[in-house]
């Protein structure tokens, strides 16, 4: 498991408003293409430098196809990270902060210790 690759991802897409509305129309095209071609991509650097080692689970693939933000969070992504960027590809389809209480709702079950989110 690589709670810095699911951060990564994350993170990425969301500053990207083309790939936002990527992973919304097409989560299972967008995860593969980005495990593909930019996973291994040296973070915030242009000369093209790439890792070779890493990639994501089968566990983590599913949980970003289907869009779980609780599978994400009991992997260990950021629920930060996780919350803007769904924030960014579905509150359009809730009225004021109805999204966001539907996020929460669906963690009630969650109980302490949670997760590690260390970076």
């Amino acid at each position: 498991m690589s709670k810095y690759l699911l951060d990564k991802f994350l993170f990425t897409v969301d500053r990207d408003p083309e790939l936002v509305e990527r992973y919304r129309e097409d989560a299972a095209g967008t995860v593969s293409w980005w495990e593909e071609e930019m996973a291994n991509r040296i973070l915030n650097c242009t000369t093209g430098e790439k890792s070779t080692w890493q990639q994501l689970t089968d566990e983590e693939r599913t949980a970003l196809r289907e869009h779980n933000h609780v599978a994400l969070f009991e992997l260990g992504a950021h629920p930060f990270l996780t919350l803007t960027l769904f924030i960014a590809m579905f509150e359009r389809d809730h009225g004021p902060l109805e999204y966001q209480q539907a996020y929460g709702k669906a963690m009630e079950h969650l109980t302490l210790p949670y997760p590690d989110i260390a970076t």
